[in-house]
């Protein structure tokens, strides 16, 4: 599922046009984004949390040549599902 039908679901569920609920979903990702760009932990409650998690830099080897290479510190975004959605996914 992408946005476009994500944004049709919601549309559809909530009688709302396509253009409103684009707009609602385009909302709710930039709000989860710069709450990760602030290092600022999202919860959803019966859905999950979204994590900022740092990687350190450290040494690695290229796979092609063998040769070590340093690999630069680095922020991702973690997601851990709860507890309800895990159940329902192995259902």
């Amino acid at each position: 599922m992408n946005s476009a039908a994500l944004a049709d679901a919601i549309a559809t569920e909530h009688d709302m046009t396509k253009a409103q609920a684009k707009s609602v979903v385009e909302s709710i990702f930039k709000a989860i984004t710069d709450a990760a760009a602030e290092g600022t932990e999202v919860s959803l409650p019966g859905f999950g949390k979204f994590k900022v998690q740092d990687r350190p830099a450290r040494e690695g080897r290229n796979p092609r040549t063998g040769e070590t290479m340093d690999i630069a510190a680095s922020r991702k975004l973690s997601f851990q599902p709860s507890k309800a959605v895990r159940d329902a996914l192995n259902a």
